[in-house]
């Protein structure tokens, strides 16, 4: 055969439109077109014996061998392979005409395994070449073939075939000694075993040796790698043991597919007893902390993984017993699309939901105004948020919405205002303002639930029947119920002030008053301007603002409760 001619590397690079088109050359009968159908046609003809057909998957030319040669060429490389050499499984070789391309081994060579001759280690090469009808034909190496003959003479007999019975060296199956198939079960028995017990060993060691190993959650993760550690493990000692023993690369190369099938379940199986832990860890610290939502979302997202990775196995799987899984996959895609387009609400209010959980703006129990909905939140899922309002009726609230309002949490506040306006008299006097401004700043100073820095009481406006003082302050408590007995507390203390006053609270204009009104109380009214008067000229008109000493004095003197009122 001759090498390939320089218009060979003028092939599309494009390995997916070569495919695609139909080739001008016609079928090779030994199924030499690709990587993968080379070393299958190899190990085929050497299961068989018939060494003269596996001479014809190796590259003779510049060998500078005799034709007769290449049967004992192929049968040389056979037991090279058998003495510790390994091949690629067969799922991971390159199954197109042009192979791989992302090597950088060129576009005419591919690995394809490894072998040893006298202690040094060298790579199996499959070159590509050119039929007379102008198609592809793999083949192995000429540098590969080369390095066989040195090893003719020297191979010895392999240890599986020292330690058994002549007789079951003599009987083959499918071209292997039966010895070996059985030799083959012990060491996959003994590898399990050792693994077994140096995984427990390791499990033992570190649950002795570091403390932090016996908390839950480093004891779940840690149980978690047991096994997949151990089928692992175990899957390593097998093929070590097989090539170090001289098991057939027949054998192995027939479980190769196997291998690479438990090693992609180890991954799988880590992946889900993974997931399984944190979920279950998270799982127990919402539910003391009695956060729904964030358990909801746990549970979800742990659902989403474990088909996530059912899906991805089931695809692995296939790809890996050689079945195309492109059409599948684009299938799939255009599917999620077509899933993701219908369920946009769905996935909104999940999304909503995600953020809810992140940024927890309400809690369960929490009082709070969502747009025009005021009530206490009962249930954060997945997908709505219920309230159940005052009037005791539960309104839903999709979570995609319910994260774009605005929301106002009254559970958060660490105090509540206390801001009422009172509308006196027109006719109350200066005076009498500056007494009701003094006496009810008073009230605030001295009042042990009032926030002092905050306390004020301002004459703000004359309105069309009143003189409006407003009076601000926060009162220190964050319980509703609270505030409601300290505001009606402050309240009442406030009315006997304007009583005290000589003035009262004004009427609207609109309202007709039609009871005989009693005018103001002239004695009250001297009283009241007689103790500002004494405040002016004592200098202690505590206006516009008290002074320090004067708010200190004032401080808890109220006693509330009131003793007098309970009695």
């Amino acid at each position: 055969m001759s090498t390939l001619p320089g218009q060979a590397q003028e092939e599309p690079k494009d390995t997916t439109v070569a495919e695609v088109l139909t080739p001008d050359w016609p079928l090779d009968s030994l199924g030499r077109r690709t990587p993968r159908g080379t070393v299958q046609g190899f190990i085929k003809s050497i299961a068989d014996e018939n060494y003269d057909k596996a001479a014809l998957y190796l590259n003779l030319d510049s060998t500078l061998q005799l034709e007769q040669d290449g049967a004992k060429l192929a049968h040389a490389l056979q037991r090279l392979l058998d003495q510790g050499g390994e091949i690629i499984p067969y799922s991971l070789i390159n199954d197109t005409y042009s192979g791989r391309e992302d090597d950088n081994l060129g576009p005419n060579l591919d690995r394809v395994g490894s072998a040893t001759v006298n202690g040094e280690e060298f790579d199996l090469f499959l070159e590509k070449l050119e039929d007379p009808e102008g198609g592809p034909i793999w083949l192995f190496s000429s540098q590969t073939v080369q390095r066989i003959p040195a090893v003719i003479e020297q191979a010895s007999k392999p240890l599986a075939d020292k330690v058994m019975p002549q007789v079951a060296v003599d009987t083959k199956w499918n071209g292997v000694p039966v010895g070996q198939w059985f030799f083959l079960l012990l060491i996959v028995a003994l590898a399990y075993a050792a693994s077994w017990v140096t995984i427990r060993l390791v499990v033992f060691l570190i649950k002795r040796g570091w403390r932090r190993a016996r908390e839950e959650h480093i004891a779940g993760i840690i149980q978690a790698f047991t096994l997949p550690l151990q089928l692992y493990l175990a899957l390593w000692l097998f093929i070590a043991t097989t090539q170090r023993v001289g098991i057939s690369i027949i054998v192995r190369q027939q479980f190769s597919q196997l291998t690479v099938l438990i090693g992609l379940m180890v991954f799988l199986l880590l992946l889900w007893r993974l997931i399984e832990v944190m979920s279950q860890y998270l799982e127990r610290r919402l539910t003391r902390k009695r956060n729904q939502a964030a358990l909801s979302a746990v549970l979800f997202l742990r659902r989403g993984s474990k088909i996530a990775i059912i899906v991805f196995g089931i695809i692995a799987f296939l790809g890996t017993l050689g079945f195309d899984v492109t059409t599948g996959l684009a299938a799939l895609g255009i599917g999620g699309i077509a899933l993701a387009l219908g369920a946009q609400k769905t996935v909104e209010n999940f999304v909503g939901s995600v953020t809810l959980i992140a940024d927890q703006p309400i809690r369960v129990g929490d009082f709070c105004k969502v747009g025009d909905t005021v009530g206490t939140v009962e249930t954060i899922g997945m997908r709505s948020t219920r309230i159940r309002t005052n009037d005791r009726t539960v309104v839903t609230i999709p979570n995609g919405d319910f994260s774009s309002q605005r929301i106002e949490n009254f559970a958060h506040r660490d105090r509540v205002w206390f801001h009422p306006t009172f509308g006196v008299r027109c006719d109350t006097s200066p005076d009498q303002i500056r007494y009701l401004l003094v006496e009810l700043r008073a009230i605030l100073y001295a009042h042990p639930k009032i926030d002092p820095e905050s306390a004020r009481v301002r004459f703000v406006g004359i309105g069309a029947s009143s003189f409006n003082l407003e009076v601000f302050s926060y009162v220190m408590t964050a319980d509703f119920n609270e505030f409601l007995e300290i505001q009606e507390d402050l309240l009442l203390r406030m009315m006997d002030v304007i009583d005290a006053s000589g003035s009262g609270f004004a009427f609207p204009s609109q309202t007709v008053y039609l009871g005989r009104d009693t005018g103001l109380s002239e004695e009250k009214t001297q009283a009241s301007e007689e103790q500002v008067r004494q405040w002016r000229e004592a200098g202690e008109l505590q206006l516009p603002k008290f002074t320090p000493e004067r708010i200190q004095e004032l401080r808890n003197s109220i006693q509330y409760p009131d003793s007098k009122a309970k009695s």
